[in-house]
Parts: structure tokens; C-alpha cells; sequence
């Protein structure tokens, strides 16, 4: 039972942040096929509750609306894999695929952000130029967090004179 709650929860969460909750009916025929998509995968099984959420508790330190859509396009990129290996006859499947598919054409910004965020990875800081093109660009990366951080304060302080907390 747990885990059908968690499913739900993070699909819902994926379609009420990305405005993809037309109606109520959408979202309880999603529930239905979601229903059935776990008894094709058995997820009633003892071991579900092991280890706890996977996705969920990584959804709670995701605070902004531009992060959770980096954040939930890779969600949504990995059930799209998961599901690659299933049954697609069952119209259920096929229907939680395509709603997958629109919420990810929906968040191809997020995509791109996870990509750029794998390319920085592989970067090879060892190399000698690599560091001295990356020694170029640290007055303009400074410059940037320090307007993205002045930019927060503002915002801050503009709130606080809003409010009357």
C-alpha cells in the first residue's frame, strides 16, 4: 500500500508542478493505470520497502520551481527507461508512457540543465588547459554568483518590506 501511495504521489507531484492536471479524471485514470502497472511489476513484494523512497526523499531538497524541473525531467527520464522493457500492448502502458512523454517534452529545459550538469563532471581538471580556460572564466563565474546572490537578496528584502510578518 505504501508504495502505491509513493507512486502516486510522485506522478502527482511531476503533473501538478508542470500544470498538467486538466481535470480530476486524468489524474485517477492515471491511478488506475498505475494500479495495474503495479501488479505487472509485483510491487506489493516485501522488499519494496527496503532502503526507503527512491525518489521522493531526493524531491524534498529541491525547493525551487526551476530545480524541481531539472530534478523531475530525470524522474521521469528514468520511468520512461524503466518502462522501455514492458509490455506495450497493455493499454495501460502505453498510457502512463505517453503522459510521461508530454511531462518530459514539456521539461526539455530540465534535460538539457542535467546534461550540462554530466558534461561538467567529465571534465578533466587535471588538464593543463582545461584549468587555464577555466582560470579565464572565474571573474565571470564569480561575477554571475555574485548577481545571482545580490539578485536573492533583493528579492528578500523586497519581501520583507511586502510583509507584515
Amino acid at each position: 500500500m505504501a508504495f502505491q501511495t509513493y507512486s502516486f504521489f510522485v506522478l502527482s507531484i511531476i503533473m501538478i508542478s508542470f500544470g498538467h492536471v486538466e481535470n480530476r479524471l486524468n489524474l485517477l485514470q492515471l491511478q488506475n493505470d498505475i494500479d495495474k502497472l503495479k501488479a505487472d511489476f509485483n510491487s506489493s513484494h516485501s522488499d519494496v520497502a527496503d532502503g526507503g523512497p527512491i525518489f521522493t526523499e531526493r524531491l524534498s531538497s529541491w525547493t525551487e520551481r526551476n530545480e524541481k524541473r531539472i530534478i523531475l525531467s530525470q524522474i521521469i527520464s528514468m520511468y520512461l527507461k524503466m518502462l522501455e522493457n514492458t509490455d506495450k500492448s497493455k493499454a495501460h502502458v502505453r498510457n502512463i508512457s505517453e503522459e510521461l512523454y508530454t511531462l518530459k517534452e514539456s521539461l526539455s529545459d530540465g534535460s538539457k540543465k542535467i546534461e550540462d550538469l554530466k558534461d561538467l563532471t567529465k571534465l578533466q581538471m587535471s588538464d593543463l588547459k582545461i584549468q587555464r580556460k577555466a582560470v579565464n572564466e572565474l571573474f565571470n563565474v564569480l561575477q554571475k554568483l555574485g548577481d545571482t546572490s545580490s539578485s536573492q537578496k533583493r528579492k528578500r528584502s523586497q519581501f520583507q518590506r511586502l510583509c507584515k510578518c
